[in-house]
């Protein structure tokens, strides 16, 4: 990644960015459903008040991605609600916040992390298989287009 980007936590100026990242990614491939509109409509409540995070990526003060952390319990974490808007995806953003929110994880105490996606995400898919995420039976029926969980072992992730 040539240009420079800066990994922010989050604050409530980033509340529509967060909420327009993430639309963009669902309405391209989905229809938003009512847990995506209540966790994008306030993300404070949804993710930082339970305990859990959400990362944002800046480049020339713009956010370009983000990433979010529910905690389910103090051992067990999930990455929820990542997004990277098309003009800045393929320069390795992804994987950039994928170690950040890891790392973030496991100062939180976590020793496992869930993902719900969909199999036809599949260069997502394939960035959480390349850490280490293996596939599980699904974990939860919370999304209609959940079709695919992953969880990854933290006390084997550097």
């Amino acid at each position: 990644m040539k240009k420079k980007y800066e990994i922010v936590g989050f604050s409530p100026q980033y509340v529509e960015a967060f909420k327009e990242l993430n639309l963009e990614w669902i309405e391209n491939f989905f229809e938003p459903e009512e847990i995506d509109l209540k966790m994008l409509s306030n993300p404070q409540q949804s993710f930082i008040d339970s305990g859990g995070a959400i990362i944002l990526v800046i480049v020339d003060d713009l956010a370009v991605g983000c990433c979010g952390l529910l905690k389910h319990s103090d051992a067990i974490y999930e990455i929820s609600k990542m997004a990277v808007t098309p003009s800045y995806q393929d320069l390795g953003l992804g994987r950039v916040m994928l170690h950040h929110i890891l790392k973030t994880a496991k100062d939180l105490g976590a020793t496992q992390i869930e993902i719900m996606s969909n199999t036809i995400l599949e260069p997502a898919i394939g960035l959480y298989k390349s850490v280490g995420f293996f596939e599980i039976p699904l974990t939860s029926d919370a999304y209609a287009r959940g079709n695919i969980s992953l969880r990854l072992d933290l006390l084997k992730f550097d």
